[in-house]
């Protein structure tokens, strides 16, 4: 056999060896292809260490969302949900199908439509596979948006996905102001954005958090989902979002006690008015705080 052949005899064996690794059911019995979708205006998996607004509503997700709810919602009564999750061919997506990321293998990002109401939901498997638990105590009426977040375990990258239910009741015209900052539980919080916040490029943001009046007192910042912080940006249409974590990622070393600060980035792809959610953990009880920004074109 010449060196030529050999070559590309080792090169056929080798891809073989790849496709057939890749194709191996990592779950219940899903692989890497009942991820995958043709065409256009399908939803691309996600690069963790490119956070980015996707544009979930728009584009065609391999993975399909079903809510069923045990009574008709309504504001301020808790209501017990049933997720089912599945592929675009049928297939039902199980805990085994998902890898753990942030602590949980499946996330939810739960807005209302006024984004007053912004919930971050954990559910547990249910009895069958492809079916996930959880509930939900509305605040306000309209439709609510559910974004699943989740990694499978044949792609390893992030996918999302989205449903709707409705709580009857007039939906309040809300007119939100840009904010950098806020308060909460007796700590102010501020949101650093660049001096034009442009659409399309990377812009870094700094989170901030201080005790109120003038003798400061340490913030009892715990971590929550294995980071210091987490921040969910919505679009006014809630056409997508972007899940960001800050650049540190070192549990091991908290931030200045005094006033933590803490650092993201993000890439938003359209102008317009976002509201960017801050999630934290002050002394075991969670905290989620508001900002409102304009992206420039």
């Amino acid at each position: 056999m010449t060196p030529r052949n050999q070559i590309i005899l080792i090169t056929a064996v080798a891809l073989a060896l790849y496709v057939g690794v890749r194709l191996l059911p990592t779950g219940s019995n899903l692989n890497h292809m009942d991820f995958r979708m043709e065409g256009k205006g399908v939803l691309e998996f996600c690069d963790p260490a490119n956070p980015q607004f996707i544009p979930v509503v728009a584009v065609r997700s391999p993975v399909v969302v079903t809510l069923t709810a045990d009574r008709a919602p309504a504001v301020g009564s808790p209501v017990n949900f049933t997720l089912k999750l599945a592929t675009a061919s049928g297939k039902p997506v199980a805990p085994a199908d998902l890898l753990v990321a942030h602590t949980r293998k499946l996330h939810l990002l739960i807005v209302d439509p006024t984004l007053s109401d912004y919930q971050h939901v954990h559910p547990e498997p249910g009895r069958r596979d492809g079916e996930w638990k959880f509930t939900l105590t509305p605040a306000r009426p309209g439709t609510y948006r559910v974004f699943a977040d989740f990694t499978p375990a044949a792609t390893q990258r992030g996918l999302y996905a989205s449903a709707d239910f409705t709580v009857p009741g007039t939906v309040a015209t809300v007119t939100r102001e840009p904010n950098t900052t806020a308060q909460l539980g007796g700590f102010n919080f501020e949101l650093v954005t660049p001096p034009v916040f442009q659409a399309g490029k990377v812009a870094d943001l700094k989170f901030r958090i201080e005790s109120q009046g003038r003798e400061k007192i340490p913030v009892p910042l715990q971590p929550v989902m294995g980071a210091f912080a987490h921040l969910v940006a919505f679009d006014e249409a809630r056409s997508g979002f972007a899940h960001l974590h800050p650049a540190e990622i070192d549990l091991s070393k908290p931030p200045d006690a005094l006033r933590p600060e803490l650092n993201f980035k993000v890439t938003i792809p359209a102008p317009g008015r976002y509201v960017i959610w801050a999630q934290v953990n002050l002394d075991g009880s969670e905290a989620f705080v508001p900002f409102w920004v304009d992206v420039a074109p």
